[in-house]
């Protein structure tokens, strides 16, 4: 019993159909990894300025050996410890705020960092002048920096 009345004939699978495949295996891989690699370059602080905080900033230690890949909170603490050497601690929590409303992955990280800034400020300035200047940046993160013992 005969059910169509077409001949058929069982062919090898063109060439179309190959690439056909392989595009549909190869074009999603290569879509996500270049929307990866557009999204790690954004600057997501909202400053317009060159410099973006990504986990992979690296560093050279002092010797001059391969780099060392740091955190962005780690990377954030510095810019800000070493900015507070040249601005009042007012300007320098602002910019930590603005940091962490841009890049809200380091809100977990605000308070070591403020505490950070509140030991370093009190160092400079002392505890009564360094008090002055605290905010409501990380709640009262700045402040139990400043009132803590000096090391």
């Amino acid at each position: 019993m005969k059910h169509s009345t077409t001949p058929q004939t069982r062919r090898g699978r063109g060439p179309a159909r190959r690439v056909g495949r392989t595009l549909a295996l190869v074009l999603p891989v290569l879509l996500v990894l270049s929307g990866t690699l557009a999204v790690t370059r954004v600057n997501w602080t909202g400053s317009p300025s060159g410099s973006v905080l990504t986990a992979s900033d690296a560093i050279a230690d002092a010797k001059g050996a391969a780099p060392v890949h740091r955190a962005p909170q780690d990377v954030l603490r510095d810019q800000l410890l070493a900015e507070l050497q040249d601005r009042n601690p007012g300007v320098v929590l602002t910019h930590l705020q603005e940091a962490v409303n841009g890049r809200p992955s380091l809100a977990g990280h605000c308070y070591s960092i403020a505490r950070a800034l509140g030991r370093a400020a009190a160092r400079m300035y002392g505890p009564v002048r360094a008090q002055s200047y605290a905010r409501p940046v990380c709640d009262t993160s700045f402040a139990t920096g400043v009132a803590a013992p000096q090391n």
